[in-house]
């Protein structure tokens, strides 16, 4: 192979590179003049991502997901059974689920305490004036897709209005994560399990940006799940990606299809979607004893429909985002290949639960509801919880009227707050559709629940349709409706009214651990999906020799007799380009000074892909990538060096490994997307 280095032994320096490490960059130093010194190019490597497997007795994967989180794990000698985490203590009236809420508990003085139903019955059980002191966390994954200029120090607010450092935040939930599972997988085996025997897989979001990324692994590093040294432990995986290679393994059984094409599962198209799922559910809570899950290592039966270069949508809708991905099948292995970049938005179910609170604000005012929540914290989480269970009872053809119960003192301090009753209240809004019932409750016509869904369907549906319109997207077969956002009837019926003519559209019935499956399976093969789509388009600042009529004359730069052009873009890859995995994109990099021992390289990216210079509108400065060059050149520093850096598009994050081509030494490299 033309491109390997210099000492391609086995012994090279391929093994010893580490694949992704994340140092922390000097800031300090200025953009040195760097010039790239070839052409760049794209190569396949095949042997470079055969660097030594580590072996692991067991993959476990955490869907820490906005509003409810768990793991499973499968054992890597027999990789066609999935176990999902044993049932928790504590659990909703009228919400059944193997998952967890992602609610967290910090003592007064910060230290973590309880995670879960555990951490929610506490904080409801405190006194009001103790529980101020408590720190209560909950949906706080959003931050991490809201927040623009995310780095380590990142607050979060709890529920008592005081800030806390979010990286600490979800290090003390993957630690909690991670000692639940070493205990169940300890019990199981009778002995003890080490964090070493543990491949690790994190579920992300695939809209998110590669800040997030880095955040959560930097987190999981505080957690002690992996270390920098030891990167390969942890895999980042993206949600949709994670359903898309679990919904390949379905059987009919195993899945509702919503559109009236066919009888599925015996029972008639002309029976309502309801009818379907109630036998499902059914179908569901008799397997629900059992918490591990065949996979069958067949290609699902509705895979056996699919033929090479078919395409489906994965229709990731949880409780804080929603996230579209295309793939398509390659025969015969059944890989995947993502067709166009994932998109999506805030469309979770949390959207629902804001509209509540902005319905309550306009019976009660905002100001009252803003008091409330600081003086009455745990009735607050209270009316919250009794919210989400009259919301899961929401359906389109619903007719009786929703309960949803108000705390007592709800009820107490509005009375002290305004001086007349709630009741009062109800009847002198407008809200035609919320009435107060004599057993002290909110009784919501289903048309008012249905209203509260409106604008977050109507997001996800619009969202869809953009889709569709994408040329790449028209001639789809199928659509997978997967995260507990899809458990939604209404969701359903949303989608089928939309799209059911232009392809059919199956939701698997555990609907909600759909990913938590999908990631062990990607844990178990990380190389199943072959080929990915770059969301953005990355590149350097670099100089080039100025070209007259070329290049505009504000950029001229004269140095030692030589006419630069300054602030090129050098294109690493463009936005939408699809990258194969394992695809390294080469740049070779000299220092301006031989002296010079450490290059900091700044990374622009862009939404277009038609960028020139790093000033273009639109170009953002996103990372930095840190050669450090000490140690690597022996006593005679050669009079020009060249570093020739290695970057990896393919995977879920973006990975760096660099050569001093003189010594054939590896370069110490640092890509961040935190710190910069």
């Amino acid at each position: 192979m033309a491109d390997k280095e210099a000492g391609g032994s086995d012994t090279g320096p391929r093994e010893t590179a580490p694949t992704s490490a994340y140092s922390s960059p000097a800031r300090s130093l200025g953009d040195t003049g760097i010039t790239p010194l070839s052409p760049s190019h794209v190569v396949n490597d095949a042997d470079s991502n055969v660097s030594e497997q580590q072996t692991f007795l067991v993959v476990v994967a955490i869907d820490f997901g906005t509003t409810s989180s768990g793991y499973a794990y499968s054992f890597t000698k027999e990789p066609e059974c999935i176990h999902v985490m044993r049932r928790w203590e504590g659990g909703d009236p009228g919400v059944s689920n193997q998952k967890t809420p992602t609610t967290i508990l910090l003592t007064p003085e910060r230290k973590f305490h309880s995670f879960g139903y555990a951490a929610r019955d506490f904080y409801h059980d405190l006194d009001p004036n103790e529980a101020k002191q408590w720190l209560y966390l909950e949906k706080f994954k959003m931050k991490l897709h809201t927040t623009g200029d995310l780095t380590m120090d990142t607050d979060l607010t709890a529920a008592n209005g005081k800030n806390v450092k979010a990286l600490e935040i979800f290090a003390y939930a993957l630690q909690y994560f991670k000692e639940q599972a070493l205990k169940e997988l300890s019990d199981q085996a009778g002995s003890d399990f080490e964090n070493s025997d543990v491949r690790w897989v994190i579920t992300v979001p695939a809209i998110w940006k590669q800040p997030a990324k880095q955040f959560m692994r930097q987190a999981a590093y505080q957690a002690g799940l992996a270390s920098p040294e030891n990167s390969e432990q942890l895999i980042i995986a993206l949600e949709p990606e994670a359903a898309s290679i679990y919904c390949r393994k379905l059987r009919l059984h195993q899945m509702i299809e919503l559109s009236s094409k066919a009888a599925v599962n015996g029972y008639s198209s002309s029976d309502t979607v309801g009818a379907g799922f109630a036998q499902a559910k059914e179908h569901v809570r008799r397997n629900r004893q059992s918490r591990t899950f065949l996979v069958e290592n067949v290609i699902g039966e509705i895979w056996s429909e699919l033929e090479e270069g078919d395409k489906y949508v994965v229709v990731d809708s949880g409780g804080g985002t929603v996230d579209l991905t295309v793939h398509q099948i390659r025969l015969p292995e059944g890989h995947l290949k993502e067709l166009y970049k994932a998109t999506g938005g805030p469309y979770g179910s949390l959207g629902v639960d804001y509209e509540f609170e902005k319905l309550l604000c306009k019976i009660f005012g905002e100001d009252f509801i803003e008091q409330f929540k600081i003086k009455r914290p745990a009735a607050w989480v209270d009316l919250m919880i009794a919210f989400e269970s009259r919301k899961r009872a929401a359906a389109p053809d619903r007719t009786n009227p929703l309960n949803i119960t108000l705390p007592f003192s709800f009820i107490d301090y509005y009375k002290k707050f305004r001086g007349h009753s709630v009741e009062h209240a109800l009847r002198k809004s407008n809200v035609d559709f919320v009435k107060w019932s004599s057993q002290g409750m909110l009784r919501m016509s289903p048309d008012a629940m249905n209203a509260l869904f409106k604008p977050t369907i109507d997001s996800i549906i619009e969202h869809l349709r953009d889709l569709f319109q994408k040329p790449e997207v028209s001639t789809v077969k199928f659509l997978f409706l997967v995260g507990g956002f899809a458990e939604a009837p209404l969701l359903q019926q949303a989608v089928q009214a939309a799209f059911g003519d232009k392809c059919r559209i199956i939701v698997p019935q555990d609907v909600g651990l759909t990913i938590l499956k999908g990631a062990v399976l990607f844990g178990l093969d990380p190389a199943v999906i072959k080929v990915r789509r770059s969301p953005l388009t990355y590149g350097v600042g670099v100089l080039n020799r100025y070209v007259e009529g070329k290049h505009p004359p504000e950029k001229l730069l004269v140095k030692d007799g030589t006419r630069w052009c300054t602030d090129v873009f050098d294109k690493f890859i463009s936005a939408d380009q699809s990258v194969a995995l394992g695809e390294l994109v080469k740049r070779s990099y000299t220092p301006a000074k031989p002296s010079q021992l450490v290059i900091i390289i700044n990374i622009y990216s862009s939404e277009h892909d038609d960028v020139s210079f790093i000033t273009d509108p639109g170009v953002k400065k996103c990372g930095t990538l840190r050669l450090d060059l000490t140690g690597t050149s022996g006593t005679a520093v050669p009079p020009r060096r060249e570093i020739q850096t290695l970057m990896q598009f393919g995977d879920t994050e973006i990975k760096a490994t660099a050569i001093d081509i003189a010594t054939s030494k590896s370069v110490k490299v640092g890509i961040d997307f935190l710190n910069y």
